[in-house]
């Protein structure tokens, strides 16, 4: 299993490339849709032999001052996940759908808080945003065949990964649903449309909830089952948290 923020690990530096598609197989996000979904940038992350690379996540906006994305994009040398100030520079942006034509709205992460019961992490922002409306977290469980969107930033592909410059959509259906994760599979535009590099934190949602968010899952695109984590079961942290 990968973890698709750090597929990159032996890059010391990411390098401007072609405009790529994210969410592997997917489609475009039209103009002002899906503001709340927030671009992680990251840099100056430490290996063990003490050089740094950069790499990126995906995550979602559900309080003006916080994000939700994947636990495992904040980690030290060892790839522990850490919890309090962010481990290294992290701009979070939010509220655009293509980089070649809006600027969106930066922010810099200043604390992340790890979860316990799965791969999630809630990251805050050093300014609210108060332009973009959040996304409220799932407190009910999902069921088996429901459909859910997905959103990201991530690549095209798992070979060769370059972070997206548009922001890609897909339908994915819950296949399999466990005490803390989700497995999903790609619904539409294809079945094979699944997360891929740099979606780590990736939203999957509902017209109103955040219902999972991307944590691990086969190379993409694929048609296999993909590994998500269940935000209903951190309902609670979630609130008493990013109030």
């Amino acid at each position: 299993m990968r973890l698709r923020a750090l597929l990159a690990a032996a890059l010391i530096t990411i390098t401007t490339a072609p405009a790529a598609s994210a969410v592997a197989h997917g489609t475009d996000v039209p103009p002002g849709h899906f503001g709340f979904v927030a671009k992680l940038a990251m840099t100056k992350i430490p290996r063990p032999d003490g050089s740094t690379y950069s790499s990126f996540c995906t995550g979602a906006l559900i309080a003006p001052a916080w994000i939700l994305t994947t636990g495992h994009c904040f980690h030290d040398a060892h790839r522990n996940r850490v919890s309090g100030k962010v481990p290294y520079p992290t701009t979070v942006t939010l509220g655009l759908v293509d980089e070649a034509t809006e600027s969106g709205i930066a922010r810099k992460a200043t604390e992340v808080l790890q979860a316990k019961e799965n791969d999630i992490a809630l990251l805050r922002l050093d300014t609210p945003v108060t332009t973009v409306t959040p996304l409220a977290p799932a407190t009910t469980p999902p069921k088996i065949g429901q459909q859910l969107t997905l959103a990201g930033w991530g690549s095209l592909t798992s070979a060769n990964p370059t972070p997206a410059t548009h922001l890609q959509q897909g339908t994915v259906t819950v296949a399999k649903v466990e005490p803390t994760t989700l497995g999903v599979r790609g619904a539409a535009p294809e079945i094979t449309t699944s997360a891929c590099t740099y979606d780590s934190g990736a939203p999957y949602f509902t017209e109103d909830h955040l219902v999972a968010v991307e944590a691990t899952g086969p190379g993409c695109p694929h048609a296999g089952i993909e590994t998500t984590s269940r935000v209903d079961v951190l309902a609670n942290w979630i609130e008493s948290r990013a109030a």
